[in-house]
């Protein structure tokens, strides 16, 4: 785990930073890029995140850069915050072994890294920040077992791993509110290979058949489970899905406070499944601007949001509470391309904000 230093001092109680599902429910006409971004150096993309994002309303993250090499990516990042779970990289990629290795070292040694950038980037900073981390299911489907197979096979690793990871996303999210005093944590849950968990498509490492699906309760209540840890550590949580295939029922009823999701991949009947998942309460991050392509001109952008919100029913003020987002992540643009990506981004927001009459 990262060193921790000695707890901050608590703020003023009239100007403590709200915490968990209140910073959540409070984002109005708020840019957001939680995704990975290019280049090798954290301090550099901290400049980036915080010099366009690090003003209200919006949320800056703690950058994710896997162009470092293995133990950035985002799988390697996660494991190593499993407790006394300790993996190694294979040929065939990430494994559970007996006894950390120099991999999982080198990834602890990549995010301690950026915790120490961010202390210094975000010493000022008071208001939502992002950490992403790979859910429990996508994080079962890609590290394997020491036998060889997926960790989602086995339901004792999936009890073991699903524990583990509750305890250490909970000690990150205390190491980022020590470093960060005035930051309401937001923790992003990746979940791109849920669905397939949940149809039973997932390969096995033979690639000769698939693994049998795992039931939707049990999907349901580990993420219930991490999502109760995140909040009891003082965090809110967002779901993040892909467009296809979304378990819609199951996103609503995990106890998230937002669902992140690339809405331009959305037909009709997903449109109705995001109106019944803003009607119950959950927040919606919407992804609009594809990160590997041309941006689109700010109004179009909008109406990609604004006329299917209209479309099934949903009250145009309630646009003010959605959090705009890149799809796809950044990490494949050149580093220079960050910066209007992200500007673009922040206007589309506003451009939101404005349109709920807010």
């Amino acid at each position: 785990m990262p060193d921790r230093p000695d707890p901050a001092p608590d703020p003023a109680p009239d100007s403590a930073p709200e915490e968990g599902p209140a910073a959540v429910h409070r984002l109005r006409g708020a840019a957001t890029a939680p995704g990975p971004l290019p280049g090798t150096d954290p301090r550099e993309a901290l400049r980036t995140v915080f010099g366009e994002l690090g003003e209200a309303p919006h949320a800056p993250s703690l950058p994710q850069l896997p162009a470092r090499g293995p133990g950035a990516d985002a799988t390697g990042r996660t494991a190593a915050l499993l407790v006394e779970l300790p993996v190694d990289l294979q040929p065939a990629g990430w494994r559970f072994v007996d006894r950390p290795g120099r991999d999982v070292e080198r990834a602890r040694s990549f995010l301690r890294a950026d915790l120490d950038e961010l202390a210094e980037a975000a010493q000022d900073w008071r208001g939502p920040l992002v950490v992403r981390v790979l859910g429990p299911w996508s994080l079962l489907a890609a590290v394997e077992l020491p036998r060889g197979e997926r960790s989602v096979s086995d339901a004792g690793a999936r009890r073991d791993v699903a524990a583990s990871l509750a305890e250490g996303v909970a000690a990150h999210v205390a190491d980022v509110r020590r470093l960060v005093p005035g930051a309401d944590v937001l923790v992003q849950l990746d979940e791109p290979s849920l669905p397939a968990v949940l149809a039973g498509r997932l390969p096995t490492q033979s690639g000769y058949g698939t693994l049998r699906a795992v039931e939707e309760p049990e999907v349901r209540a580990v993420l219930s489970a991490l999502v109760d840890a995140v909040r009891a550590a003082g965090a809110g949580a967002v779901l993040r899905l892909p467009a296809q295939a979304t378990p819609w029922p199951l996103a609503r009823s995990c106890g998230a406070d937002a669902l992140a999701v690339d809405v331009s991949g959305l037909g009709d009947a997903g449109w109705e499944s995001v109106a019944a998942t803003v009607e119950s309460g959950v927040r919606l991050w919407a992804e609009l601007l594809a990160a590997r392509a041309a941006p689109p001109p700010v109004p179009e952008a909008v109406d990609a949001l604004r006329v299917p919100w209209r479309r099934v029913g949903l009250p145009a003020a309630d646009l003010a509470d959605v959090v705009v987002a890149p799809a796809g992540g950044p990490a494949g643009l050149p580093p220079a391309a960050v910066r209007p990506l992200l500007g673009r981004l922040r206007a589309v927001a506003a451009a939101v904000l404005e349109s709920s009459g807010d």
